[in-house]
């Protein structure tokens, strides 16, 4: 399931130099940030550093590794990725500009799969409720094995039978 955006009123790029300027020691807006916010929004995909570090070689794009770690952080802070963690790996998914998500991730091939569900919004509210906790937010990350690779196991042990 591919998700949709939905409508902003400001480009990843503007909402990052706002929030830059906002901060109580108001930071510039560099070239290099600007080159890599504009890389990441460009497409919606998940990606680790090291994928994002080898894309960014791929099209000539000079940033550093320092300036791209600062740069993430500060986009997470800003609320324009999530970071999510799936067992030592970190990965960056796009929070502004698509609707509130879950993920399915694959054990087998690592794959990741969108979805949406308002009863586990639901459900995990009245938890927070019943404990009379306040949520600041949520991540789901439902770990398993997907469809494909559940196929090519159940093809391996007919051919092996």
């Amino acid at each position: 399931m591919s998700l949709p955006a939905v409508a902003v009123s400001q480009t990843p790029e503007e909402r990052f130099r706002e929030y830059l300027i906002s901060r109580p020691k108001p930071q510039r807006f560099t070239d290099q940030q600007r080159e890599l916010v504009r890389h990441i929004f460009a497409k919606h995909s998940h990606f680790d550093t090291d994928e994002l570090l080898a894309e960014l070689r791929e099209t000539n794009r000079r940033v550093s590794r320092a300036t791209v770690y600062r740069t993430l952080a500060k986009l997470v802070d800003a609320g324009l990725l999530r970071r999510i963690e799936i067992g030592p790996r970190t990965v960056y998914d796009h929070d502004y500009g698509y609707p509130w998500h879950e993920h399915l991730v694959c054990k087998e091939c690592g794959k990741l799969i969108e979805f949406t569900d308002s009863g586990i919004a639901a459900a995990v509210k009245a938890v927070a409720a019943a404990h009379r906790f306040q949520m600041a937010g949520y991540d789901l990350v439902v770990k398993g094995t997907c469809g494909e690779c559940n196929a090519a196991a159940a093809a391996k042990r007919r051919y092996v039978m």
